[in-house]
């Protein structure tokens, strides 16, 4: 769901005029962390925001290789697996990813990965 607050942080504003969800934090425990929780919980934000036909789904992960440390956002590298690209990186470590509900149909988009199954 977008989350008005975010455009208040100059880092994470809106990108554009595009009403998209936002994937803003994610809480793993300690004891099940790297283990695919992370993937899983994407995955599953996308089969609901394409059952309610969101336009777009939006991450604000750190990039780990400009900030090694932990991330309740998640990481870039495990978006990009999951289909999202770079729509802006106001920061050298924090990129504003989407996936874009509508170019999955789209011609010319290959590569992009499946959406994930209902």
């Amino acid at each position: 769901m977008p989350l008005p607050w975010l455009d208040r942080t100059w880092r994470l504003k809106r990108v554009d005029d595009l009403p998209v969800w936002s994937l803003s934090c994610f809480y793993v425990r300690k004891g099940h962390r790297r283990q695919g929780v992370t993937t899983a919980l994407i995955a599953a934000a996308l089969r609901a925001a394409r059952r309610a036909k969101a336009p777009a789904l939006e991450a604000y992960p750190l990039d780990a290789d400009e900030t090694p440390s932990a991330s309740g956002t998640g990481y870039a590298s495990t978006f990009a697996r999951a289909g999202f690209t770079i729509v802006a990186r106001r920061t050298p470590a924090r990129p504003i990813m989407r996936y874009d509900m509508t170019a999955i149909a789209a011609p010319g988009n290959a590569g992009r990965c499946p959406p994930p199954s209902a």
